[in-house]
């Protein structure tokens, strides 16, 4: 039951999209914890439900791990052992208005710690961060631009936590009214007062989708075939996706010459993405290259955090046999060492992030505080096709350009390509998964700086002070409650 009811709340994330369901899905969850008959089995039941909802949200890499993924799912479900006990020791028995008050509070802010802990790039990565199912729901895109995906997942986790009190405890129903109507006016207030992204003109930007096509050279021929489609088009700039290049352009000069030639046909920067061994480096690298009319314009970003198991395996020596049952990285890839703003001739600043950064809301903030005008990913999830993950990660782009009011071109070479505004709309068509074509998309580019992107996730850092403020509160009822020992007699 703990496993069917932590994978509940995957269903709210796309694929299958049922947003909605975010708003209660918690709640079979956390009714079983608190009915627990002790603090150690709801840590159980915390940590079954937890590996449940990894096990839901990952399942597309059963194909590539196997059974490992149940091994990872189990270890890392372990981070919800403790929001289990707290919920257990808030909830459990009958709790008056104060326990339930408390539950709203601190039950939501562990549940932030146990996503920023599995966020860090060597657990996973933040995939699946449960604010991410809210990526269509303008309100929610307001509330990203205050808080970042954090806050959003904080609101939705104080809905849950209401609606179990208003289910299981009678004694605290007032107070969790109180709690669900403070959340809607949080939102309303966020709706009506706070500031929205202003435009200061458009960029016309092209993405080419080659499609599932095998092999590095048969990739490149569709994608310079379908760049030739967009000269008369005047694009400021055109996009290919992940790996559309498996060379070195160092080592393969006449590569070079041929991508500048398709730059001058289309009268537009080309940023192409290598996957290859460097020339000048040792090891593989996965890079972001701006190409102009000339060549190489000088202006690459190397890919700085790695997909684990699919682009490195951490402590290889001890879980190298992952490869075994699997399809994990036979190599690691290298990291790059920092973050890069490229320019434009026309002088529009570009954020290149690859694949798996744009899940990352700390990268997309940081390339807009250096002065990125559009956010732009490369990726591709041809292994993943027929899967839940296109459709996901496509969908970051929404809550990534709502948090910094900056644009956000998410280009696939096979996988779902997508185009949002600086408050998180959709712009024009989607690309899906059976597309291999070349739009160009005029985007609306964003002015002002967010809330967000100014402040930073001000909500991790309450929770935080919340969590350790209870701890503290906690202390000092056990010191109190210690009998104090009668003095002895000489």
């Amino acid at each position: 039951m703990a496993l069917a009811a932590g994978a509940l709340p995957a269903l709210a994330f796309p694929a299958p999209s049922l947003w909605w369901l975010a708003y209660a899905a918690l709640v079979p969850w956390l009714l079983l914890v608190r009915s627990a008959p002790g603090g150690r089995r709801a840590m159980v039941d915390g940590w079954l439900g937890g590996t449940g909802f990894l096990l839901a949200a990952h399942h597309w890499l059963m194909p590539s791990l196997h059974v490992f993924i149940v091994v990872l799912a189990a270890l890392l479900g372990l981070l919800w052992a403790p929001w289990g006990w707290l919920t257990h020791r808030l909830l459990h028995g009958r709790p008056g208005p104060g326990r339930a008050a408390a539950a709203l509070v601190l039950v939501p802010s562990a549940w932030l710690m146990v996503e920023l802990v599995r966020s860090w790039e060597y657990l996973g990565g933040p995939w699946g961060l449960f604010g991410a199912s809210q990526w269509q729901v303008p309100a929610a895109l307001r509330m990203a631009s205050v808080g970042g995906v954090w806050l959003v997942g904080y609101l939705l986790v104080l809905v849950n936590v209401g609606l179990a009190v208003l289910i299981a405890v009678p004694r605290a129903r007032a107070v969790a009214v109180a709690g669900i109507t403070a959340c809607g006016a949080a939102v309303g207030a966020v709706w009506a007062w706070a500031p929205v992204a202003g435009e200061s003109g458009t960029a016309r930007i092209a993405v080419v989708q080659p499609g599932v096509i095998h092999g590095p050279q048969p990739r490149f021929e569709r994608s310079a075939e379908l760049t030739r489609q967009l000269a008369g088009r005047d694009p400021d700039l055109v996009v290919w996706g992940e790996s559309s290049v498996g060379h070195d352009l160092d080592e393969r000069p006449g590569l070079a010459r041929e991508l500048a030639a398709l730059s001058r046909a289309v009268g537009a920067d080309l940023l192409v993405n290598v996957d290859a061994r460097r020339s000048d480096q040792p090891g593989i690298y996965k890079s972001s290259v701006l190409i102009g009319p000339d060549g190489p314009t000088g202006q690459r970003y190397d890919k700085m955090r790695l997909v684990p198991f699919g682009e490195y395996i951490p402590a290889r020596p001890l879980l190298g046999w992952a490869t075994s049952v699997g399809k994990a990285a036979g190599e690691d890839r290298r990291r790059g060492t920092e973050q890069v703003v490229m320019r434009l001739p026309d002088g529009l600043r570009i954020g290149p992030l690859v694949c798996f950064e744009s899940a990352f809301p700390d990268m997309s903030r940081s390339l807009v505080r250096d002065g990125a005008q559009v956010l732009v990913v490369q990726s591709a999830t041809s292994t993943f096709q027929q899967s839940w993950a296109p459709e996901q990660h496509a969908s970051l782009a929404a809550l990534r350009a709502a948090e910094t009011w900056r644009p956000m071109v998410h280009a696939t070479l096979t996988g779902v390509s997508a185009v949002h505004g600086p408050r998180g709309e959709s712009v024009g068509p989607r690309m899906g998964t059976d597309a291999s074509a070349a739009t160009v998309y005029t985007v609306p580019l964003g002015q002002g700086t967010s809330p967000y992107v100014r402040t930073g996730p001000w909500i991790v850092y309450g929770a935080m002070a919340a969590l350790l403020g209870y701890a503290g509160y906690e202390g000092l009822r056990a010191l109190r409650r210690t009998p104090r020992r009668p003095p002895s007699r000489p």
